[in-house]
C-alpha cells in the first residue's frame, strides 16, 4: 500500500514539475506602495500580467464593476503603462458613491484560461486580503456576490 502512494505522489511530482517547466501564465496584483512609478500616478492597484512565451502577446483589461443608487454600473478601466513587461497602474476611474468591485482579467492566444481577479473596493481603499481569483473570466454571479460582500480590509 505504501509503495502504492509513493508511486502516486511521485507521479504527481513529475507532473507538477512538467507544468513549471513548461512555463507560465499568471496575473499579478501588487499594491502601489511597493512601486514608486505606480505611486507617482495615484494608482491604487499594480497589475502584472505573467507570461513565459510570447509575453508581448499578453493583454489585460480592467472594469469597474458596481451598484450606484440601486442602479448597476459598468465602467471600462484605462491602464496606466508602468516601466517593466505587461505591468500597469490602476487608478480610481469610478464615482466614490456606491459599491464597486474591479475585475481584472489576463489574455494571450498561446495559452489555455484567462487568469482573472475581482477586488473589492472602496473609494481608494482595495481588499487586497479579499481578492477571488479564477482560471477565467470572472462570471456575472461571481461579480454579483462580490459585490454584495462588504468587507474592505487594508489600504494600499
Amino acid at each position: 500500500m505504501q509503495h502504492k502512494i509513493r508511486i502516486m505522489a511521485f507521479a504527481g511530482a513529475l507532473m507538477t514539475a512538467g507544468v513549471l517547466l513548461a512555463g507560465g501564465f499568471a496575473l499579478g496584483i501588487g499594491k502601489p506602495s511597493a512601486n514608486p512609478e505606480a505611486q507617482a500616478k495615484s494608482a491604487v492597484l499594480v497589475v502584472v500580467g505573467y507570461a513565459c512565451h510570447d509575453a508581448d502577446k499578453t493583454s489585460v483589461t480592467a472594469t469597474a464593476e458596481g451598484i450606484v443608487n440601486g442602479k448597476r454600473e459598468t465602467i471600462p478601466l484605462k491602464l496606466i503603462v508602468l516601466s517593466g513587461q505587461s505591468t500597469y497602474a490602476v487608478t480610481r476611474q469610478w464615482p466614490a458613491e456606491g459599491k464597486w468591485v474591479i475585475t481584472l482579467v489576463e489574455a494571450n492566444s498561446k495559452f489555455n484560461g484567462q487568469p482573472s481577479a475581482i477586488l473589492r473596493v472602496d473609494g481608494d481603499t482595495v481588499d487586497f486580503a479579499g481578492v477571488t481569483r479564477l482560471t477565467r473570466a470572472p462570471e456575472k454571479t461571481e461579480i454579483e456576490a462580490a459585490l454584495n460582500t462588504t468587507a474592505v480590509a487594508s489600504k494600499f
